[in-house]
């Protein structure tokens, strides 16, 4: 058996670089490059071979320095998100803080089903020097490091002890990566003596991998099940998830409700499944959908979920679909997420489901009537969205945030990206934008990370670098990781960010006075001393500056039409560019007509907490276990 000599870290980067996907023909790199931040825990190990392979070929394992172990892998989610989950990058950090900055990002990963490798450096697996710099020093075992922590947060969780650990682990890692009904966060942590350590790996360890991506098709009687339950509709509704986008069934569902005549609600993560103004287009569904949706949905007696895990904010909280007979038809290539609401489970691709299912629905329709009711509620909320988007000014002369993600919109035209994924503007882009293509709206609402936003629009850009990048972020989430703008203005990599600065966290602060608590701590201002409480002046925190000290060219305006004009030159701009305009934090978006479940205290002094209750225990008896 041929044989090579290299260290734990050099054969690490080596088998990575050489792993492929393949999905309908089309093969390309798994993991085209690793971000990372080198410390004591993984300088001399995948930093020397890193450098190593860079020297060698840059192509290879091309490295970014990043600026937070946390964004950069907001940044590989983004990235993975925008590659349909067949490519993602791989992140490297040291022991301790730098190894648990990433917790967060994974947990996102996971929960939004997208995968990332994380390559945590650990302690001395021969623990001759321990206790070492940041170790947890855990009195009930030897074994118990800090990158324990991740195991929870992860789809595949390892530690490499010794060398010829690494094969078997790294092989079950790309199985994981490639797998998605599994995927998620897979960490694979190394201590750091053992990076270093030379081993005689076998030459097929490094041979080109292709992993292929599996379309599964319907199980015959699911799929019976299902058809029998569809023919039996009388109001069928489809609720488009993320699944559809990352299978690439958006033609195969456009054919299928062109000739069903089914109307399709879409998720946060489903949004773009179908181009806002097509006529089975009713647009975003529950607690931040359209009343259009959230109608249809209360009078299904058929939901057809494609693709969806049933978030709370997806059901209302289980609430919205109200029709006391409903039932559901889960396709989904999960079986954990297809077996949801007692549905009709049909575990496979929503690709090969959607063409399984057209073909043994031919010739069957809803009535014409249900169709023609599905229009007018779309063309009806329409007309709320031009209203929510009118540009002209208001009368306390700072616009609303609506309106700025009306001029957005515009600016993003039929192919630019726009990014969110904290605060209020999830739930107004949820409801209000206009998606044409089914990659331009990226907002991550699984996690609803706050400091996700200007991260993963690296990641956006880097996947897609023939699109245009919009990045929407609140005053508050950037204040939380701004720092990958550095990376970004290092890489040439040019991004536009729309900063909305309204002072503080508009959308707790909406949500503190729905639940009775009058935005109790969601403002910056100065303490008061006459009253102790945080209700001071303002801060004079300048964001706008910050931004610019980071590299970035920044555009103040304060005006819609200004904001226009502003869009237009940063599209046209090379670099990095930062628009910041101030909102008025009190002003309103469109109601979505649904509820979302955040308990009330149930006995309070305070008044506005006793309506707050009494408004909570009306709501509380329209959630339901579907059966």
């Amino acid at each position: 058996m041929t044989t090579r000599r290299l260290t734990v870290g050099q054969a690490l980067v080596t088998f990575l670089a050489n792993q492929w996907t393949e999905r309908d023909g089309v093969e390309q790199r798994l993991i085209p490059g690793c971000f990372g931040i080198f410390g004591h825990g993984n300088v001399a190990g995948l930093g020397q071979a890193l450098l190593e392979s860079a020297r060698r070929d840059p192509t290879e394992m091309p490295y970014y320095p990043s600026r937070n172990e946390q964004a950069m892998v907001h940044t590989a989610v983004g990235f993975a998100r925008m590659r349909d989950r067949l490519q993602t990058l791989a992140c490297t950090t040291s022991i301790g803080p730098g190894a648990t900055n990433m917790v967060t990002g994974a947990a996102l990963a996971t929960i939004n089903r997208l995968p990332v490798l994380l390559l945590p450096g650990d302690i001395f697996a021969t623990r001759v020097a321990n206790p070492v710099l940041q170790e947890l020093e855990d009195p009930r075992s030897y074994d118990i490091s800090v990158n324990d922590c991740l195991r929870p947060v992860s789809r595949y969780w390892d530690r490499i002890n010794r060398p010829e650990q690494l094969i078997p682990s790294a092989l079950a890692a790309m199985r994981v990566l490639t797998d998605p009904a599994e995927t998620g966060a897979v960490t694979i942590a190394l201590p750091q003596d053992v990076q270093a350590e030379a081993y005689d790996w076998p030459e097929e360890f490094f041979a080109r991998r292709v992993w292929h991506i599996p379309r599964p098709v319907p199980e015959p009687a699911a799929l019976e099940r299902a058809v029998e339950l569809l023919r039996s509709a009388r109001r069928p509704l489809i609720v488009a998830g993320g699944g559809v986008i990352y299978s690439g069934a958006t033609e195969q569902l456009r054919a299928f409700v062109e000739a069903t005549g089914i109307p399709v609600a879409e998720t946060q993560a489903g949004k773009g499944s179908l181009p806002w103004d097509h006529p089975a287009s009713v647009g975003a569904i529950g607690a931040t959908g359209t009343a259009a949706a959230n109608a249809l949905a209360r009078e299904a007696d058929v939901v057809l979920g494609i693709g969806t895990r049933y978030s709370d904010f997806t059901t209302a909280s289980r609430s919205l679909f109200a029709n006391p007979d409903v039932r559901f038809v889960n396709l989904n290539i999960a079986a954990f997420d297809a077996a949801k609401h007692a549905g009709v489970s049909v575990v496979a691709d929503a690709r090969a489901g959607l063409e399984a299912l057209s073909q043994r629905l031919v010739g069957w329709q809803v009535d014409p009537a249900y169709r023609q009711r599905a229009r007018e509620l779309a063309d009806n909320w329409q007309r709320v969205v031009d209203q929510a988007y009118d540009p002209a000014p208001r009368e306390n002369g700072l616009p609303a945030q609506t309106q700025v993600l009306g001029v957005v919109n515009e600016a993003a035209g039929d192919r630019a990206v726009v990014i969110n994924a904290a605060g209020s503007m999830p739930g107004e882009l949820h409801k209000l934008f206009r998606a044409r293509d089914p990659k331009q709206y990226h907002v991550e609402y699984g996690y609803s990370c706050m400091g996700y936003e200007i991260a993963a629009g690296l990641g956006v850009k880097m996947a897609a670098p023939d699109r245009e990048v919009i990045v929407l972020v609140g005053d508050g989430s950037y204040l939380m990781l701004a720092q990958e703008i550095v990376t970004a203005v290092q890489e040439g990599v040019k991004l536009t960010i729309v900063l909305v600065q309204n002072h503080g966290f508009a959308s707790i602060g909406s949500l503190s006075e729905t639940v009775g608590t009058e935005r109790f701590g969601t403002r910056y201002r100065y303490r008061d001393p006459n009253t102790g409480g945080l209700d001071g002046d303002i801060l004079p925190v300048d964001l706008a500056a910050n931004a610019a000290s980071l590299g970035a060219d920044v555009i103040r305006v304060s005006t819609i039409d200004e904001l226009r004009s502003a869009l237009v030159k940063a599209k046209e701009a090379t670099r990095t560019t930062l628009v910041h305009i101030e909102t008025d934090p009190l002003a309103g978006a469109p109601s979505s007509e649904a509820w979302w479940d955040v308990p009330v205290a149930e006995v309070s002094s305070l008044e506005s907490t006793r309506r707050a209750r009494e408004e909570y225990d009306a709501h509380k008896p329209t959630q339901r276990h579907y059966l």
